[in-house]
């Protein structure tokens, strides 16, 4: 991570789940504080993917498109990740590279659960201005982490993460910008840290060379488009994993695979309609329990 704010992929995200509120996977997907989490200018574009209002300039149109294409995107792995934990029902849960998720202010489930958001201190520090006063439903510790200097389990231990309870650890989206060294790192160090019944929810890109040529072109037209940042230019893809690999890392670290589907999987189970499969169909989101 660099020093920055909020990245744009984390607004991106944000205003994912923002369109696919009380639209996508009724039922089984809610996340009512992420509007309230952006600003104006980020909501416009919420309120017009939203009413399906496609604007005709060539740069407004390809933000439109992007944006559509992440909230079908996050409604699937959003459902796989709160339905696993739910599941879990540990008394800690940890998010790596929290963003601006907001779980620990709307599911009731996390109610008297302490709830890590890690996360990059300038990042964190945006986050916390969007907040303003709204109170969580969960215990929340800020774990501010720079993990090109900072060691994550003193981070954790410094904000009273203990080892010997089960953890539901989340780590979504953040795989792809790291390299494979980095992920094993990071899975290391997370085992060192997961009590038997610890669950560990990753979400990871499939390697295939159709998407890599498609996001490739659609950076180039963000950046041609002279519209705001393009999101993908500072976070670019630097792994892809099959799962047969990540499962041998996870079992390499004590963690057995309870599941592994792709995106497109879980989308047709929760009903979710759209245009985008192939996008869904690269993206995996693995369950893997400590015995």
């Amino acid at each position: 991570m660099t020093e920055r704010a909020a990245s744009r992929t984390a607004v991106l995200v944000c205003q994912g789940r923002a369109v696919a509120d009380g639209r996508m996977a009724i039922g089984r997907f809610s996340d009512p504080v992420a509007f309230e989490l952006l600003a104006d200018i980020e909501r416009a574009l919420v309120d017009l993917v939203r009413a399906g209002a496609a604007p005709k300039g060539f740069g407004a149109r390809l933000e439109y498109e992007l944006l559509s294409a992440t909230s079908e995107v996050l409604a699937a792995r959003t459902v796989a990740i709160d339905e696993a934990v739910r599941e879990s029902a540990n008394p800690q849960l940890v998010i790596l590279g929290a963003g601006l998720d907001a779980r620990a202010w709307h599911m009731p489930e996390l109610a008297g659960i302490a709830v890590f958001e890690v996360d990059h201190p300038a990042s964190q520090a945006e986050k916390r201005a969007r907040l303003g006063e709204r109170a969580p439903i969960a215990e929340v510790r800020f774990v501010p982490v720079d993990f090109g200097k900072d060691a994550l389990g003193a981070a954790l231990t410094g904000a009273r993460h203990y080892e010997k309870r089960p953890t539901t650890w989340i780590w979504e989206g953040v795989v792809p910008y790291l390299t494979p060294a980095e992920v094993a790192e990071t899975v290391s160090e997370v085992a060192e840290r997961s009590a038997p019944g610890s669950r560990l929810i990753i979400t990871y890109p499939t390697p295939n060379r159709v998407y890599q040529y498609g996001r490739k072109a659609m950076e180039l037209m963000l950046s041609l488009s002279g519209r705001a940042a393009n999101p993908m230019a500072r976070e670019p893809q630097r792994s892809s994993w099959t799962p047969d690999a990540m499962a041998a890392l996870l079992s390499e670290h004590g963690f057995a695979v309870s599941s592994d589907r792709d995106l497109q999987a879980v989308a047709v189970d929760a009903g979710i309609e759209g245009t985008r499969t192939s996008l869904r169909a690269d993206g995996h989101i693995v369950v893997a329990d400590r015995g």
